[in-house]
């Protein structure tokens, strides 16, 4: 009989059980209606999107992965504790070590089964919660075909390392997981129950331990196996060091590939002797622990001296010649898995420096250059197109193209919405911020390449009867929208819902949609939603749903929420489009377009894979991160791919919610891996996509990123001068900021360049030598014919020409350009710098760069005051004028006088004409009249634009575009030959539009 060392532990009282029961259960039960309630407005949210097959596509594959391998694992530790119990030797001997172990026998044995299932439960609930979060890995591996490319070493299609490996390595680390966790929980079983001792006489491991405990052992050592076979094909995704490239090098091939498979076969054999020694033959644990003593001496002098010998002792000395093979391995890869192959590279000489005379002639380059810069005219807008104070435009605004009177130029386009946050006290209470204030109005557009009332954007869509606007010009609605309401937008928040529906038939709406008329008849229009998305909330269930989701009780008490309700959320196009489509990664930058008479968002999804063999990995946050993100841009996910496809073009209706996924890469393989787990009929086919939507796509700025940061690398094809590395570029900082560390961001431009049959929109880079600020190369990405086409400008090694940085420096530190510059920037202003465009022409670089002055007053918004621009190697020809025509002038008088071999003018100024006397004749007359009248209205302008009264500024610009008409007339009829402006002040350009209003505005 054994004595027992102590008493049992004691039990807990029933009301304390209670306690707990009562607690869990509440806890559970919340737990239990918060995933319900989620997962039901998620089905009424997918079905109004028309999108159920996602939604249930999804919960059923994570619900078959969490119960598959939840109960899996939950059987086989389960099943291994009770084997081990079952195991228990009958008999135990007298030792002080088992009187110890007597009491926790007495606590397990009458509940034993309990106990193992409350261990195996917890750990399957653990295992599938893990398994359920890679419903994606099992659904790629389940409808994943081919690529129809094979992997360079074993000669295997890609596609089993994208949709298979992924999820075969996942099992394996489950099996891993249950072996181990078997082998803990079985030991310590069998220590418990006395089949494991560690004092006493005979053997401390009964035999019927020593055979379950070995099994289990040998099991993770044929698992072991296992993971050196799928190793050897992983190794064609890992970091080379040697070669600083990705993909198996020449010691991985020949050296570690072949330990990795001796290793396998060493794994097996020690496998099957850990079972015969232990159990068939000698039944102790010497010689299988000298097995597995063995296999870990093999995996350290097989799989890591060995290799390390070739690598040190081979390799190093030449790694130029042994590593070219497998670097030319990782370019190819590379330029194909992220789209680099079809580069087209043209070489540009540009040895022409001077400016050639073409540039005043010129109808394809210069006429089209964007003046505006879309991040800093968003306040221009927000100031002059708001018309409320909770309108907002955004911190960055969007280019697109139009073609407006016959003509396609870009255009600066941004879309009013509500912005909640500046919504005033009053104005923020639940039923105004949820039932009154639900959308915008409008989308408002100016072209890129013109300004007007001295230095704004000439808009030609907003609302009509701003003053400011018509006191300079007549302004006509030419992008027009039939439904311009923006319920969906880039400044809704995830708790930015919207109630929307009238009571009944009677009653007026509810809805503030805009401001009507001017003066003493201005008043609010109101309005009542019509479109067919939102989801009906009129039913008592219905709006305790949604009242329990948003934890508000105004769904069931509020007389706003009624029988014909809807409720619009996820309002975010981004999010949206997220929502239906996870599988995507979204472009951080939607920008609005209208279609066929609607405002439509526009959002590029990427398909992405981490398993492409050999190719660059990149992490896509790190690789597009530049001065934009977080301003107007939104900062990818840290995801690590290399391989990527802009394969679905994404729309979002502005007034319904509306989603639809039109395929654009129609070969991505990926792309039809997901269309077929979801269906086959989840993404539109790409010939279904509208004519006038198409026109609008432009290429992706995160995905243009990627490819341009690897083509500073990746442009070099030979595998030597890669090793080498002493022709890598670089994407040149901001320039008028190069010591923030932010990269210079793409910039949209319709232009045509050296090589291009015509003019086109597209995103565009310069990239400078590595570790220099010369220009190396310009990058460009567009569509052609449909097709994405990358191309690639590249300058001569010993260019002249000089980079972003270089040509802002050297512009802005010209003496006579500094002294014109300082007289813009004082106390009550400052200037701000555009983007600075890199535009080749006429064998060599045109560089133009806007100039915009800020007041320090409140609400002052940016002012396009001046243009520099730079042409040659960015020092000898530079200038500073009032308008571009201007410049361009300058700069091909420059020129000629250069080709003359007289001295060039004075930066910033036109030259006089030969033989003009520099000393302005005395005016008379009406002449004097008129020239007394442009400069009283000039102090106006002045006066207006101090106080911040935008209509009487608008008033001041319009007298002032009256009196320079005046003047001229005055001027033709008094002589035939040039007079100077009144004042120094520049007479209007071709286009009329007025001179640039002074600094401090």
């Amino acid at each position: 009989m054994v004595m027992r060392s102590s008493s049992p532990l004691p039990r807990m009282s029933r009301r304390g059980r209670v306690t707990i029961g009562v607690l869990v259960g509440v806890f559970v039960l919340f737990t239990l209606l918060g995933w319900g309630v989620q997962a039901w407005t998620d089905w009424l949210w997918f079905d109004e999107v028309s999108y159920t097959q996602v939604f249930t596509g999804v919960l059923s594959t994570r619900l078959l992965l969490f119960l598959t391998v939840g109960l899996g694992m939950a059987v086989i530790v389960g099943g291994n504790l009770w084997l081990a119990h079952r195991l228990r030797p009958r008999m135990r001997p007298h030792s002080p070590e088992q009187a110890t172990l007597e009491r926790y026998r007495m606590l397990l044995s009458p509940r034993l089964g309990l106990w193992i299932a409350l261990v195996a439960a917890v750990i399957g609930l653990f295992a599938g919660l893990s398994a359920q979060s890679r419903w994606n890995q099992w659904l790629l591996f389940r409808n994943g075909g081919d690529f129809g490319v094979k992997d360079p070493e074993f000669g295997v299609d890609v596609g089993f390392y994208v949709f298979e490996l992924p999820f075969w390595r996942y099992l394996l680390g489950v099996g891993f997981t249950a072996v181990v966790l078997s082998l803990i929980g079985a030991l310590a079983v069998h220590y418990i129950f006395g089949g494991v001792r560690l004092q006493g006489v005979g053997d401390r491991m009964s035999n019927a331990a020593r055979a379950h405990l070995s099994t289990l052992v040998a099991v993770f050592v044929l698992l072991k196996a296992v993971a050196y076979v799928l190793d050897r094909r992983a190794m064609l995704l890992e970091y080379n060091d040697g070669a600083n490239v990705y993909g198996a090098g020449y010691a991985d091939v020949n050296a570690l590939l072949p330990a990795k498979e001796i290793l396998a076969y060493i794994s097996v054999v020690v496998a099957i002797a850990i079972i015969v020694f232990s159990n068939a033959w000698m039944r102790n644990l010497v010689w299988p622990g000298i097995s597995l003593a063995l296999l870990g001496v093999s995996a350290v002098a097989i799989g890591g001296i060995y290799p390390w010998a070739v690598q040190t002792f081979e390799v190093k000395p030449s790694a130029r010649d042994k590593e070219a093979a497998y670097i030319q391995r990782s370019i190819d890869a590379t330029r194909t898995a992220f789209g680099l192959d079809a580069t087209k590279t043209t070489p540009y000489a540009a040895a022409n420096l001077t400016p050639p005379p073409s540039l005043a002639t010129d109808t394809s380059v210069v006429p089209n250059v964007r003046l505006l810069d879309p991040q800093l005219v968003s306040e221009t807008y927000t100031q002059l197109q708001q018309v409320r104070g909770f309108y907002d435009f955004g911190p960055k605004l969007d280019i697109d193209r139009y073609g407006v009177n016959g003509k396609t130029s870009d255009y600066v386009v941004g879309v009013r919405e509500i912005n909640y946050g500046e919504l005033t006290a009053q104005q923020a209470n639940w039923i105004n911020r949820h039932t009154v204030y639900t959308h915008g109005y409008g989308l408002v557009a100016a072209p890129a390449n013109q300004v007007v009332c001295g230095g704004q954007p000439f808009f030609v869509s907003g609302f009509l009867g701003e003053k400011a606007q018509e006191a300079c010009s007549s302004q006509t609605e030419q992008i027009p929208a039939s439904q311009p309401r923006i319920y969906y937008g880039e400044r809704m928040e995830a708790g930015d819902y919207a109630i929307v529906g009238k009571a009944d038939s009677g009653a007026e709406p509810a809805e503030f949609d805009r401001p009507v008329g001017e003066g003493g008849e201005a008043g609010e229009a109101y309005y009542t939603y019509t479109g067919e998305g939102g989801v009906e909330i009129g039913s008592f269930m219905r709006r305790l749903l949604y009242a329990i989701k948003e934890q508000e009780s105004n769904f069931l008490l509020s007389e706003a929420v009624n029988d014909n309700s809807k409720l619009l959320y996820v309002r975010n196009p981004r999010d949206r489009v997220e929502k239906v489509a996870p599988f995507l990664t979204l472009d951080g930058d939607p920008y609005p377009a209208v279609i066929d008479g609607r405002v439509q968002w526009i959002v590029d999804g990427y398909t992405t894979s981490a398993t492409f063999p050999y190719a660059e990995r990149v992490n896509l946050q790190q690789e597009t991160t530049d001065e934009l993100t977080g301003r107007g841009t939104f900062q990818l996910a840290r995801e690590n791919v290399n391989y990527i496809r802009n394969s679905v073009k994404a729309t979002v209706d502005a007034y319904d919610g509306t989603v639809k996924l039109y395929e654009f890469d129609e070969t991505d393989p990926v792309l039809k891996a997901w269309n077929k787990a979801f269906g086959g009929d989840l993404v539109l086919p790409k010939a279904q996509i509208p004519a006038e939507l198409a026109e609008h796509f432009r290429y992706p700025a995160d995905l243009f990123k990627v490819q341009r940061n690897l083509l500073t690398k990746f442009h070099v094809t030979n595998p030597g001068d890669f090793y080498s590395a002493q022709d890598f570029w670089q994407v040149p900082n901001v320039p008028d900021a190069p010591d923030s560390g932010q990269k210079q961001p793409p910039y949209y431009l319709f232009t045509q360049f050296p090589g291009q049959e015509a003019p086109r929109f597209q995103l565009t880079s310069a990239v400078t030598p590595n570790g220099r600020q010369n220009l190396a190369a310009l990058i460009s990405g567009s569509y052609v014919d449909g097709q994405p086409r990358l191309e690639v400008l590249e300058l001569p090694d010993q260019t002249r020409i000089s980079g972003p940085v270089q040509v802002h420096q050297q512009m802005t530190n010209n003496a006579n350009i500094r002294q014109q510059l300082n007289l813009l920037s004082s106390n009550q202003a400052q200037v701000q710098y555009g983007n600075l465009l890199s535009l080749p022409f006429g064998d060599g670089m045109l560089y133009v760069e806007p100039v915009y002055v800020k007041s320090n007053q409140q609400d002052a918004y940016p002012l396009l005051q001046k243009v520099l621009l730079s042409y040659g190697d960015g020092g000898s020809y530079v200038a500073l004028a009032d308008n571009l025509t201007d410049g361009i002038k300058q700069l091909v008088e420059q020129g000629k006088r250069a080709a003359q071999g007289a001295p060039p003018p004075p930066t910033g100024g036109t030259p006089p004409p030969t033989g003009t006397p520099t000393t302005p004749p005395a005016l008379t007359g009406e002449l004097a009249e008129a020239a007394n009248r442009v400069q009283a209205a000039i102090t106006e302008v002045r006066a207006a634009q101090a106080s911040g009264d935008f209509e009487r500024y608008g008033r001041a610009l319009k007298a002032l575009d009256e009196a320079l008409t005046a003047f001229q007339q005055a001027q033709q009829a008094a002589a035939p030959a040039a007079t100077p402006t009144p004042g120094g002040s520049p007479a209007p350009s071709p286009s009329g539009s007025a001179p640039p209003t002074p600094s401090g505005g």
